[in-house]
């Protein structure tokens, strides 16, 4: 070998050695600045409440700030191609909504599942139709009958997310509910206090304090079995009919794939001590959630692939009905 190309082999091993020194130093470092803890939704709704409850819990155990940037818009797809248009560098984490995470299920989808790691599910909640105290329906069958005489606006978080794909399934079986969409959750909730929308879908503990002033109230929950909680006691719930569409509101943390192992392994460390304290189990007490929402993050994976699975299948259904009225 001569000896210019012995200095050059050297030089090469010596830089090899020196970025992988570097990459585990980073590893060991990390995280060495703030996280971004991304919401695709507006401010004020209970993805945005998640992240700035798990965020303040975060911080004193990853040693650093994580401030919460709101990107609304398109049913949360503006700022989840945010995250996965960035760095996979573990600085910016998301909380991915179920209303996003359906539009997964699209023939073409603009995303995949594989183009995200779940660090962890945080909080599952029932979901349901809100209507204001002293709407005209009393109960459930009242407005059923409505919607087979007259068109009922519901207010949702978008096309294509759970509450797009319940309604559908009640259009498909002769119901004239219509899917009015709203990106900000402030203005999707008080829609039918201002008689904008007659009917509002959302999740039990996101428009607690709408319920709790007596302002709206429950008219059914589409999960599989009573929801024996605060005033949604005795509310019916879908299963109760034989109807099997319950979607439950899910938010998952999430980072871009191809972020390291280690990482992610840390992330996930952290959510997990995260959802075992007190604050965050009050947390998800005050929301009227499953106590034992949470999952590690291969279980996660795993309950998101049959939650996408089961929008997959509720909408061929109301396609089908549809097309055979």
């Amino acid at each position: 070998m001569t000896a210019l190309r012995f200095r050059s082999t050297a030089i090469l091993a010596a830089a090899l050695t020196l970025t992988a020194t570097t990459l585990v130093q980073a590893q060991e470092r990390y995280p060495d600045r703030p996280i971004e803890f991304a919401v695709p939704m507006g401010a004020g709704g209970g993805a945005d409440l998640l992240a700035r409850i798990s965020g303040k819990l975060l911080e004193p155990k990853l040693g650093v700030s994580m401030p919460v940037v709101n990107i609304p818009g398109a049913t949360g797809q503006v700022g989840l191609n945010k995250i996965i248009n960035g760095a996979a560098d573990g600085y910016a984490v998301l909380v991915l909504t179920g209303d996003t995470y359906s539009l997964f299920a699209a023939p073409n989808p603009r995303f995949k599942l594989s183009q995200l790691i779940p660090l962890a599910i945080m909080i599952q909640q029932p979901s349901g139709f809100f209507v204001k105290q002293d709407a005209p329906w009393k109960n459930w069958d009242e407005l059923l009958a409505a919607a087979k005489k007259k068109t009922v606006r519901v207010a949702t978080s978008g096309f294509g997310s759970p509450d797009d794909v319940t309604v559908n399934y009640f259009r498909s079986q002769g119901y004239d509910f219509e899917n009015i969409p709203y990106a900000k959750p402030g203005e999707r909730y008080t829609s039918i206090l201002g008689d904008h929308a007659d009917v509002l879908f959302e999740q039990t503990g996101d428009v607690r304090s709408y319920v709790d002033a007596k302002q709206m109230r429950p008219i059914v929950l589409f999960y599989p079995k009573p929801v024996d909680i605060g005033p949604f006691k005795g509310v019916p719930v879908t299963g109760q009919y034989g109807i099997d569409i319950s979607l439950p509101q899910v938010r998952t943390v999430v980072v871009k794939a191809g972020t390291d192992p280690a990482i992610v392994a840390k992330l996930s460390a952290a959510l997990s001590e995260v959802a075992k304290t007190a604050e965050f189990k009050k947390y998800l007490a005050d929301q009227y959630a499953d106590p034992d929402s949470y999952l590690p993050a291969k279980e996660a994976d795993e309950y998101m692939q049959k939650w996408l699975a089961k929008v997959r299948k509720i909408a061929a259904e109301s396609a089908h009905k549809g097309l055979n009225k």
